[in-house]
């Protein structure tokens, strides 16, 4: 006979919630996705090399680029590296329980087929920013190689314990974190005279804010079906906090490559402690959290947690030091 613990009771149940759920994710790709004939493609924003003037259009790109302070390359750098990472995201969202039970990366299941397609998307942006970033002269292209090598090498663990409901509250946090990112850097891009990255870095937030809406629109439907669950799970990931998928860029424990790339975004406004905090709340109004009802205890206790958990990382993030100008191997030098 088999025993389960409670823990093993909550994510049985989370599992058969997400396995119940095939018509939400097989809707979710002919809303939220595209087909890779209509979609965009790396191609359309870099120059053509078939053309007798692609010389012409690399030096255009390179003339631009050099006009871009050291910051938005590295953010930029940042930006490309966590998407370069796609193996292991595959592998992680196939891994959750509940998603993948034919352990089958053809499977035509609702789930896998969304993975697949996701991250198909998703792929599109490392390869453009890789390519710009390449063509335009400013970064050490070696030097980024290597820490994607070791991205890749060291993995990727965001804490979900292959909980789907811990995973789908971590990729509507994260979806709409690198949203602004890309944003942001779109941002200093074009002030500073680059209005093609400006318009790279606004189509790749675009993905990225389909992306986000997908998953957001799947955790409301978790929370209509199971609140009580949804919220354990959202107070789990939230005192965890969450990990950023590039944490794993090298093995140092202090003073790692992450964490130098972190203070750059901070002290640019490109992703900051505010942003955290904003996310919070924008999610926590989304799936209106303070007034859920029929709660049980533990629920209830998560409730009040999460309630005023964005007011506590803006009163942080008002505290917060402006972090040192630092520079990171990824520029020529």
């Amino acid at each position: 006979m088999t025993h389960f613990t409670p823990q093993d009771n909550e994510l049985e149940k989370n599992k058969e919630v997400i396995s119940g759920m095939e018509q939400t994710a097989n809707e979710a790709i002919d809303k939220y996705l595209v087909d890779a004939e209509t979609a965009w493609q790396p191609s359309d924003f870099l120059p053509d090399m078939s053309e007798q003037g692609a010389l012409q259009q690399i030096k255009e790109l390179q003339q631009r680029a050099a006009g871009l302070p050291d910051g938005v390359i590295t953010s930029l750098v940042g930006n490309m590296i966590t998407e370069e990472a796609l193996p292991t995201y595959t592998t992680y969202f196939n891994l959750i329980e509940g998603v993948n039970e034919e352990r089958s990366m053809t499977s035509q299941q609702g789930w896998v087929r969304w993975s697949r397609k996701w991250t198909a998307e998703e792929n599109r942006h490392g390869d453009l920013l890789n390519k710009y970033l390449f063509l335009s002269g400013r970064a050490d292209m070696r030097q980024v190689e290597i820490t994607i090598h070791n991205l890749l090498s060291n993995g990727f663990d965001p804490q979900t314990e292959g909980d789907p409901y811990q995973a789908f509250i971590y990729t509507s946090f994260q979806e709409r974190a690198t949203r602004i990112s890309h944003v942001n850097t779109g941002k200093l891009a074009d002030k500073n005279g680059d209005a093609v990255l400006a318009k790279i870095c606004k189509t790749i937030a675009g993905d990225e804010a389909r992306h986000e809406k997908a998953y957001k629109t799947f955790m409301s439907k978790i929370f209509e079906i199971d609140p009580n669950g949804a919220l354990l799970a959202f107070e789990k990931m939230m005192k965890k906090q969450i990990a950023m998928p590039a944490i794993m860029m090298d093995n140092s424990p202090v003073d790692n490559l992450f964490t130098r790339f972190s203070a750059i975004t901070q002290k640019l406004g490109i992703y900051t402690t505010f942003d955290y905090a904003s996310i919070i709340k924008h999610l926590t109004e989304l799936w209106k959290i303070e007034t859920l009802t029929g709660l049980n205890s533990y629920a209830a206790k998560a409730q009040d947690y999460l309630s005023t958990l964005a007011d506590r990382y803006n009163r942080i993030a008002e505290r917060m030091k402006e972090p040192e100008v630092v520079k990171l191997a990824w520029l020529v030098q």
